[in-house]
């Protein structure tokens, strides 16, 4: 097993930064490169102030989203400003090097200027022996301030339609849930489609996440400790993963945490229909993500990706959060209440005024702050109560 490890400081950019689908409504660049392009387009927000949280949007409020913060709408505008072509018109590899929205927040800092911050975590990288011949890379961040004994953990997932975005993409989403929750954070490279289709991307999570159950000492870890997350298509893994360790007899991670989710191969929900031409997610680049990975019908009614349709008794207490300008919004809402039909304990919230992917925006915008506090609270209490048990099943 290889390992490779750094530390030190990170730039703010990077570690408040976030975000992972590029700018793509189905139809035509908005602002494509022509003679009367506006300064909107040209140059995004137009920033005067050093405070990340102030910049305002230049532009009108989109039609597509009459309640965006204008925090969000400052992300949007800059990402806008980058002239991305759609993804449902690019191949994959090209998707794969278009701006995200993660590179519109590093721009929106360093233009305030905001400065770099020491990281309070160590980074560090293994490929783990499990899945495909070459095995799984992981990173890890592991808190600096820590006590002794080892330390619960939490697998994540990113996002990206399963075609997408990186470990470096998420970065800052994982980065937040170990510093705020005291967890080490396994952050997983699963293989992408369309080179690897489904199930692969299932597959890679579920060896990753069981490696950890079984080797989270080597980690510093607490094997009865382990949480699993996701945010989008890693949403999706992070319940998907629990399912599959439920129903092959692995020991089943003390909680998910779900950020928008992925959980019906559907494109017809009354969110899809709402908000089928918003940004930074529209229903013309899921549908792109689900010819890419998914592309037959049945593959979509799979249950490991049509969560809505699994068997959820026996999963473990969850939390869902949703943005409420957001095509997958629906999906989320209709996992909740299957997941409470079938008895699991769940916690289920949208957030007003924000778009997908606004989770790891904390230097923008304040309701990723919220968000993120309250997945490592919830984080927390699982790991606590876990631990009670363990303590309760000494006694016996």
């Amino acid at each position: 097993m290889r390992e490779y490890k750094s530390r030190g400081q990170v730039s703010a950019a990077i570690i408040l930064g976030m975000g992972a689908l590029s700018l793509a409504a189905g139809g035509a660049r908005p602002g494509a490169a022509q003679a009367g392009k506006t300064p909107l387009l040209e140059a995004g927000p137009q920033i005067k102030t050093s405070s990340p949280r102030l910049i305002q949007p230049s532009g009108p409020t989109p039609e597509w989203a009459p309640s965006i913060t204008p925090q969000m709408q400052t992300v949007i505008e800059e990402l806008m400003s980058f002239e991305a072509p759609p993804i449902p018109q690019l191949s994959a590899f090209q998707a794969r090097n278009t701006p995200s929205p993660a590179d519109a927040v590093k721009s929106l800092l360093m233009k305030t200027g905001m400065q770099s911050m020491p990281s309070r975590v160590d980074m560090a990288h293994r490929v783990l022996p499990v899945g495909p011949k070459e095995g799984v890379l992981v990173r890890t961040y592991t808190p600096l301030m820590r006590s002794n004994g080892p330390l619960p953990v939490v697998v994540y997932y990113h996002g990206g339609g399963w075609v997408i975005a990186d470990l470096n993409t998420y970065e800052p989403s994982a980065r937040a849930l170990a510093e705020k929750s005291g967890a080490i954070v396994v952050s997983v490279a699963y293989r992408q489609a369309p080179e690897h289709p489904f199930p692969a991307a299932h597959n890679d999570s579920f060896a990753a996440y069981r490696w950890v159950t079984e080797n989270a000492a080597q980690l510093g870890g607490d094997p009865a400790r382990v949480a699993v997350a996701g945010e989008s298509a890693g949403g999706n893994l992070a319940v998907a993963v629990a399912l599959m360790a439920r129903d092959r007899r692995v020991r089943i991670p003390v909680h998910i945490l779900s950020i928008y989710p992925i959980a019906d191969g559907d494109t017809e929900s009354p969110s899809y229909r709402q908000y089928a031409n918003a940004m930074p997610l529209n229903r013309a680049m899921m549908a792109w993500f689900f010819e890419k990975y998914a592309s037959s019908a049945g593959q979509r009614r799979n249950p490991l990706i049509s969560l809505v349709r699994a068997e959820l008794r026996g999963l473990p207490p969850t939390t869902l959060l949703n943005a409420e300008i957001d095509p997958l919004r629906s999906d989320g809402e209709e996992l909740a209440e299957r997941l409470r039909s079938a008895s699991v304990p769940v916690l289920q919230r949208t957030y007003p005024g924000v778009t997908h992917e606004f989770f790891g925006m904390a230097a923008v915008l304040a309701e990723a702050e919220q968000a993120q506090d309250l997945s490592a609270e919830r984080l927390r209490d699982a790991f606590s109560s876990a631990t009670v048990a363990g303590r309760r099943q000494e006694r016996r």
